[in-house]
């Protein structure tokens, strides 16, 4: 059977709404099966929305791995002026987003991965709940291809529960890619990791 981060899942695609609460309201979504999490707002994913800083008013901003999309749209909505990229392995997931930035009427640029590394050289915000059942070595390269194009005063968030190695992920974070990462809170088993160029060699 696929997984969520297989890039055509092999499930029907039979879509639902949910209500959901992104950018401070209420919204309805469509989701599916075949993405992660199709039946809520994952739990990891709600805490990294509670708890990120208040973004900048306008910059490129990128969820990876969006599934249906509720860290991109909580981006988008919440700063209509921003770049807002959405990117998935998962064909699925990147047309649910897409639809749910038309309904909700919101700028969202959805794209594979390939797509987004060859247009985006600089983030400026980087968000994601990052798909830790690829495994270890899949996970760092995803890391490792994506958190060394932040901007030099960019930052990235991510979630990661606790008892799936969050902290010894930030450990790798700064020694294997040279940059800051700090656990800017715990809540509910998972921690909030803030990664930035402070500090860094560059």
């Amino acid at each position: 059977m696929a997984h969520y981060f297989s890039a055509s899942p092999d499930s029907a695609d039979a879509r639902r709404e949910i209500a959901v609460t992104l950018a401070g309201r209420t919204v309805d979504v469509y989701t599916s099966g075949g993405v992660f999490s199709p039946g809520r707002l994952d739990l990891g994913t709600a805490q990294l929305l509670r708890a990120g800083a208040d973004l900048p008013e306008t910059g490129t901003f990128v969820d990876v791995g969006c599934g249906w999309g509720p860290i991109a749209l909580d981006m988008a909505l919440a700063r209509p002026g921003a770049n807002v990229w959405a990117v998935d392995v998962n064909e699925r997931a990147r047309e649910l987003t897409a639809a749910n930035a038309e309904r909700l009427g919101c700028r969202v640029r959805v794209a594979d991965p390939g797509q987004a590394l060859a247009a985006l050289e600089s983030i400026d915000v980087l968000r994601s709940n990052p798909p830790i059942r690829i495994g270890k070595g899949a996970l760092h390269e995803l890391l490792a291809t994506w958190l060394p194009r932040l901007a030099p005063d960019g930052y990235g968030e991510l979630v990661v529960s606790k008892n799936l190695g969050a902290d010894s992920l930030a450990r790798w974070i700064s020694a294997e890619l040279s940059l800051a990462c700090e656990r800017i809170a715990s809540r509910k088993g998972y921690r909030i990791l803030r990664v930035s160029r402070d500090g860094a060699d560059i």
